[in-house]
């Protein structure tokens, strides 16, 4: 750094050292200027020009070493000089001190960071010389970080400084005049009555509803700036296109009915989406077999001597799509035009804000809602399309013994198909990069999973990464590296089961100006795109692939498109959201589990309750799991608790409703549970919780409280 820089900072540096040692802010409070008013008073009407100049000078100094005490002299400056005047000293002042702020940050900094960041800072300078003033405005007008703080990152920018000023001073305007108003109530401050006055709680009132105000102003100002350069229609045809007819384009569409809005539903495909043709009801279809034929096998634990049955693939998959057809009607193109909603099926493409054309028609709408879903992500592995595979979507097209099935992917899916198909009598050998399955979850419930799969024949292979394919004397086989050796798993039939991607593109989202980012359609908390008209929700947005989390979104973009205003809009809440894997023991969590708690720092007690002592669980031959729930420290309020036994998936649903609505484990604890049910479970965790937070005081007192009452 040059020395006229370290000069600089030296001096910056002392002055706000000496503003701390000799106490100065205690005058830069409200309670001060109102101890001093008379004597303001009277040497402002005595000096008006000079008091003017003083506090000019001083709101500027205290700006421009970023000090505190900003908003209580906004406020003061409303009280001395009144509205007009206040508005035009604080104006001026905070926008020239803001930018001596701006002007000494970049001085001393902006060439080391740039120097040192160049690359990291390549898109932000790029985003700052397109829409600098822009995002400047919109900071000033409802501040995410402190005022100092925007002047300093600012600072750091290639924005020129007559941009800064000037944006600074229209975006800090609105905010000064609301602040500078309430200050002129706060001066006639003599007694309780004037506390009740019109023009007092009127000020207030505006000082507390500015930042609604300000928010819609930055939205609309955003909005109108995405749409620039749109057309738009003079007349809508419709309230709403939802592009996707999966299980967040169904329940949005639903909604709009329910509500009367004119909706229109599109889809290429079938009715239902991946859930239904592909994902959970077929999967869960054959889930049941494998369990049945499960069940058969282990027929002396049940006390039946002789039993046996026989697989036919063919049979198991056709039983699969008789599940998926009884299902079929529930989401049909019939019931949903029944409801109300104009269901067309074909391509969609966005052209618009306003518009969605399909099969060379043009629809216009107020808003569009984008439900595409996702589809298997297949990974570039060398030699992976010259030995054939399957995944999770074209799966349900077998009808032969796939032999020996060899399962990429160690999560959900992949699990629970490995142990289906091991049952239902295919050889499996399961394949994951990581050092355990199901890597989300706690490690003893993937070390539980990974054992009852291997107990029941599934050859689990960790720490396996696959890096080709071949065919070699008319057999496949997969090249695996494992510590820097290569293994060779030869196989009959190949699932792709390594997750999933979002589906968002081909239909026009990126040419309209919607962003994508990480392979997902990017939203706000309210599911609003960038485009202000067009919303997303279900797996094409994430951070959830769950068909209830789809659900749970399409409300929220349902009702936010349909019902804008300025000032109330739902907010997605994914804090209570259970999940569940299928496999057999089942796996259910909501809330926290240990690994999540420790990455963000959040103290919790363990409470743990073992399956092999529920009464039911032994009935059904199910001893197996656990329910185990994290606590606050001392307290029964649930940060999140995690099943691993049967039924897990219906056992979780207590504690995600206890968790909604604030019920500790006391309450659970106190509620009648049927006996013999597994439900129990629950009850018992709640009741190993309570022993372990027992007040031994008090139980001292009582024991020998009733040893005097027996002497």
């Amino acid at each position: 750094m040059k020395p006229s820089r370290w000069i600089l900072l030296a001096a910056v540096a002392l002055a706000v050292a000496l503003f701390f040692v000799f106490d100065l802010d205690q005058y830069l409070t409200l309670e001060f200027v109102q101890a001093q008013q008379a004597a303001i008073e009277a040497f402002h009407r005595d000096n008006p020009l000079l008091t003017a100049g003083l506090y000019f000078g001083i709101y500027v100094l205290v700006t421009a070493l970023s000090l505190p005490g900003a908003a209580i002299m906004t406020l003061v400056g409303g009280a001395i000089f009144g509205l007009l005047w206040g508005t035009v000293l604080v104006s001026f002042a905070s926008t020239i001190g803001a930018t001596l702020a701006f002007l000494v940050g970049r001085f001393l900094f902006r060439d080391y960071v740039q120097e040192r960041f160049a690359k990291h800072l390549k898109a932000v300078n790029e985003g700052v010389e397109r829409d600098g003033a822009l995002y400047l405005f919109m900071l000033r007008l409802v501040p995410v970080f402190p005022f100092f703080v925007i002047n300093l990152v600012m600072a750091l920018t290639p924005m020129k400084t007559v941009t800064f000023f000037l944006v600074s001073q229209v975006g800090m305007l609105a905010g000064t005049v609301v602040y500078v108003n309430a200050g002129t109530q706060i001066a006639q401050i003599d007694s309780l009555g004037s506390i009740l006055s019109p023009q007092l709680i009127g000020a207030f009132v505006l000082l507390g509803v500015f930042p609604l105000i300000a928010r819609w102003i930055v939205r609309f100002i955003r909005g109108r700036h995405v749409l620039k350069g749109w057309s738009k229609p003079k007349k809508f045809d419709r309230n709403l296109v939802v592009i996707g007819a999966g299980s967040a384009g169904l329940v949005t569409a639903y909604i709009a009915a329910a509500v009367k809005a004119s909706v229109t539903l599109i889809e290429k495909d079938a009715m239902g989406g991946d859930c239904l043709n592909t994902g959970c009801v077929p999967s869960k279809a054959l889930i049941r077999s494998g369990r049945l034929m499960s069940e058969i096998r282990r027929h002396r634990e049940f006390g039946i001597r002789e039993a046996s049955a026989e697989v036919d693939v063919a049979d198991v998959m056709e039983r699969v799509q008789r599940v998926v057809a009884t299902i079929e009607p529930h989401d049909s193109v019939e019931r949903y035009e029944g409801l109300g909603v104009d269901v067309i099926k074909g391509e969609a493409r966005i052209t618009g804000p306003w518009s969605v054309e399909v099969d060379g028609r043009t629809l216009t709408t107020r808003h569009i809602v984008v439900a595409t879903g996702a589809r298997p992500f297949v990974p570039p592995i060398p030699g992976l399309s010259d030995v054939g595979y399957h995944t999770s979507d074209t799966l349900w097209s077998l009808r032969e013994d796939p032999g020996r099935l060899l399962v990429l992917g160690g999560g959900p899916i992949g699990c629970e198909l490995s142990q289906a198909f091991q049952r239902l009598g295919a050889t499996v050998t399961q394949v994951e990069m990581l050092p355990r399955l199901l890597n989300r979850e706690d490690p003893e419930v993937s070390e539980f999973v990974e054992r009852r799969l291997g107990e029941e024949g599934v050859e689990v292979l960790t720490e396996h990464k696959v890096t080709g394919f071949a065919a070699e004397d008319g057999e496949k086989v997969a090249m695996a590296e494992r510590g820097g050796e290569v293994v060779r798993i030869p196989f009959d039939t190949l699932l792709v089961a390594v997750g999933r991607q979002a589906r968002v593109e081909g239909f026009g989202l990126e040419e309209v100006g919607v962003t994508v980012k990480n392979g997902t359609i990017e939203t706000d908390d309210f599911l609003q795109t960038r485009v202000p008209t067009i919303y997303a929700c279900g797996d094409c947005v994430g951070p959830y692939q769950f068909t209830h989390a789809a659900s749970h979104q399409a409300w929220h973009a349902a009702v936010n498109s349909l019902f804008t205003n300025p000032f109330k809009r739902f907010r997605v809440d994914y804090s209570v959201l259970p999940q569940a894997t299928y496999t057999d023991p089942e796996v259910a969590r909501v809330g926290l589990n240990e690994v999540e708690a420790r990455e963000r720092d959040t103290e919790y007690e363990v409470t743990t309750y073992d399956l092999k002592d529920q009464d039911r669980a032994i009935a059904e031959e199910a001893a197996q799991g656990f329910v185990k729930v994290l606590t606050v420290p001392g307290k029964d309020r649930i940060l999140g608790a995690t099943v691993v036994g049967p039924h897990a998936g219906e056992l979780i649903t207590e504690f995600t409703l206890a968790m909604k609505h604030k019920i500790g484990l006391n309450k659970i604890l106190g509620t009648i549970h049927p006996y013999p049910t597994l439900m129990e479970a629950n009850k018992s965790v709640a009741g190993n919780w309570k022993k372990a937070n027992a007040p031994e005081g008090a139980l001292r007192f009582l024991e020998r409280y009733h040893a005097w009452r027996i002497r």
